[in-house]
Formats: structure tokens, sequence, C-alpha cells
């Protein structure tokens, strides 16, 4: 890859949200030890103004200047914008940008994951020092996550531990056999996501494990924010609107963040994309308190949320406990965005699903069609106008196509837990490996 031997580390400290104060990364910093309440903590990049680099097959590393990163991987993707056309016309829009994240080489999308989340992997693996190689990353996931770093691990030779709800597996598949150095363990069928992290949780308590950090991890975010990256910079300023469904919301607060930089930046304008995002119905559990305007996430009986969770067309979306409350959370986000959440049915995310597809050319996610159903509603409500700059931000898509051009190998687990499992059957478990 070009440049990736002469790369020098990205240069940043990191700041407290909720208190301001500045410190340095100790390597793997996912909170501030000296603020007593919960807040995120962001990169201070040094460069202020974004550099695209140029060369061939830099994937997302184009954009290193903000990423807090050491090395970079073999094989990185990245997100692509383009101005739609047909989608647009259908909604009388006329400068809607379509962020893809997927498989679609005509367009020059080669994620072979199909999902933006490869953008989390490469940044977070990219994150790891010489000092943490030893350790065995863990990450929890609904799926389209486990997908990504199991590939991006796998690639590049990088000791990693999933978990997963075992009704989720189907979506760890891959155009390869993976290294020896990606497993898998599961909780029961029945089980959601919320069980899965349960998991990891009690696996990061044993020595060896290092715990990935989910939207703590400031490389989560950041890689996240390519797409914002993409966008401002293929369009040349900050969009108006920002649109995407949301499980845990972390997509739409790495936005945020991106955003601001722009703003600082200096190039791109001042202003600060609304965020939109979107549940999936019946799970909208920050949907339910977005509209009671409560910073606290409501009550959720657990066994509802699991029901709920087991019935919507796109499943991972169903984060229980999100990073929605703490400061620098979605509930700021939107806040200082005068964003909004929206609610989508099954019904409506599976129109806009064929909807996509016929006008653009591609099929999409569930996911990602929540977020389409989503503009819809918000052009019926009149809230987006024809003359809007508008990013659509599509988590995923080309996977049908990709699937069918492509030989399947599937991850199994070398351990299913029920949902009572204890701290004693996962080290047994897991020394066994």
């Amino acid at each position: 890859m070009s440049d990736k031997t002469n790369f020098i580390p990205t240069k940043y400290q990191l700041q407290t949200v909720a208190t301001g104060r500045i410190f340095s990364d100790e390597g793997w910093t996912l909170d501030d030890k000296l603020c007593d309440k919960p807040s995120m903590v962001r990169p201070v990049y040094e460069k202020k103004q974004l550099t695209i680099r140029e060369g061939k097959d830099l994937g997302l590393y184009r954009y290193a200047d903000w990423l807090p990163i050491k090395t970079m991987l073999q094989n990185p993707s990245e997100p692509i914008t383009y101005k739609s056309e047909g989608l647009a016309k259908k909604l009388d829009l006329n400068n809607l940008y379509i962020t893809f994240n997927g498989w679609w080489p005509e367009r020059g999308a080669r994620m072979t994951t199909c999902s933006f989340k490869e953008m989390e992997a490469y940044s977070v693996c990219a994150r790891l020092g010489e000092e943490l190689k030893d350790k065995v990353l863990v990450v929890a996931s609904a799926g389209n996550t486990a997908r990504a770093f199991a590939k991006v691990c796998s690639d590049n030779g990088i000791k990693l531990l999933l978990c997963v709800p075992q009704d989720n597996i189907k979506a760890l598949w891959f155009d390869a056999p993976l290294n020896d150095c990606v497993k898998l363990i599961t909780t029961e069928s029945g089980s959601d996501y919320f069980d899965a992290i349960n998991l990891s949780n009690v696996v990061c308590e044993l020595g060896g494990y290092l715990p990935e950090g989910g939207a703590k991890n400031i490389a989560r975010r950041d890689g996240m924010s390519t797409t914002m990256m993409s966008a401002t910079t293929f369009i040349g300023r900050i969009p108006d609107f920002y649109f995407q469904a949301v499980g845990s919301g972390t997509g739409a607060i790495a936005a945020w963040e991106a955003n601001l930089r722009f703003i600082g930046d200096g190039r791109f304008g001042t202003n600060k994309a609304r965020l939109m995002v979107s549940q999936n119905k019946p799970f909208v559990p920050m949907y339910d308190a977005w509209r009671a305007d409560s910073r606290p996430m409501l009550p959720y009986d657990a066994d509802q949320a699991r029901k709920d969770a087991a019935e919507i067309c796109a499943p991972v979306l169903s984060n229980r406990k999100p990073p929605y409350s703490l400061a620098g959370g979605l509930y700021d986000a939107l806040k200082d965005t005068n964003g909004d959440i929206l609610a989508v049915s099954n019904d409506e995310a599976n129109a806009a699903k064929a909807l996509f597809e016929e006008t653009e050319g591609i099929d999409i996610y569930h996911a990602a069609a929540v977020a389409t159903a989503s503009l819809q509603q918000a052009v019926a409500m009149g809230t987006v106008k024809a003359d809007d700059v508008v990013m659509l931000n599509i988590t995923g898509g080309g996977e049908s196509r990709f699937l069918a051009e492509h030989k399947i190998f599937n991850l199994k687990p070398i351990h299913i837990f029920k949902i009572g499992f204890t701290k004693d059957e996962v080290k047994q478990v897991l020394s066994a490996m």
C-alpha cells in the first residue's frame, strides 16, 4: 500500500466532552478517569485542516489526518459519495447525495462485507499499538460489526474473539476461510445484542483480553465519520441534513463530531447538518426517550425488548443500551444540530428497500432502507425542502449481488452460552480454546 511503510502515527490529544479537559491518550483510553460523570472523550487532532492523501489503495486511510491510528492495515475500503438522480427525482430533491457503503464496483465501492462497519474495524485495529498486539481483541455485535472485524483481523493476523447472539450468526459469512486468529462464541437462541455485550464484558474481566470499547472507542467513531468526510469533501460543503438509521447512534455521533471538525477546518461552511436518525418499529427506545424530551433512557423491560428486537426487519438496530444519555452522546448531538428521531415500520422499510433498488440500481440492507424511509417521511412532512443539501448514509448494500458472485464460507461458534452463564463457565471454555 502506498505510504504504508513510511506512515507516521497521527498526532492528537483527547478532550473530555463533559469538562473540556485535554489529556494524552495512553494507547487505548476509553474514558477520562478524572471525570466523575459519564462522558465521551474526543480526539483533538494536530491538523485542523483535512488533507486527503493521494495514493493507490489507501481506502479510508486517505483521511488519516483525522483518524487516531498508529499504522495502516492491508486491504482497506472506503465509503463513496455520489449525487443521486433516480431517487432524487422520485423525491423531488435537487441536491440528494448518497454515501454508499458496500459492494458496488462500478461506483468504486468495494467493501467485501457490504457494511460500513468495515470503517470501524479498519480504524480500531489500526489504533492497536505494539504493546497491545499480544492481547485478544473482544468485540460484541449483532452481526455486521462482527463480520467486519472478522474480515479485517483475519486479513491482518490480529487476534479476535467475537460475541454474537446465536440467532444472528447467519450474518457471519465471508468470501474466504478465516484465519484461526478469529474465534466466535454466542449467546443462546432467543438472546439479543445486550446479552452478547454482557458476555463480552465477562470475557474482558479475564486476563489477556482487550475490550474493543464500542462507542467510547475514538477509533470506532472516527472510522465511521469517514462517511461524513466522504460526503462533505465530495459536495464541497457541509450538508444541510444527515440521514441514517441507528441502533446505538454511534454513526450519527461520529458524523456530528466530523461536522464540528469541518467547521474548524474553515473551508466547508459553518453550518451543522441536522441529524435525522431513525429506528425500526417496534424496537424504538431512543425514539421514545427523544419524544419525551428525556436525556435518560426510559424503562424497557428486558423480555419485551427481546420480543421487539425479534420483530424488526433490521435486527442490527436493536441496541438496548445505546450511548444516548452521556455527555457527547446522541441526545447532545441531536440537540446541538436541531435533529430528530423518526420511527419506521417494517412495511415502510421494505417499500423503501424496493424503491432504492429500482431507482438507484443496487440492493441495500434493511437498516439503510429504514434511513431511506425516514427521508421519505421528512420530505412528506415538509421538513426537507427541494433545494436542501441532503446526505443519505446507506450503511450497507450490494450484499445480494456479492453473495451471488462469490463462494461463501460461514464462521461457526466454538461455544454457545445460555443466558444464565457464569464467569467460571466462560473461563473454562476460553481456557480450552
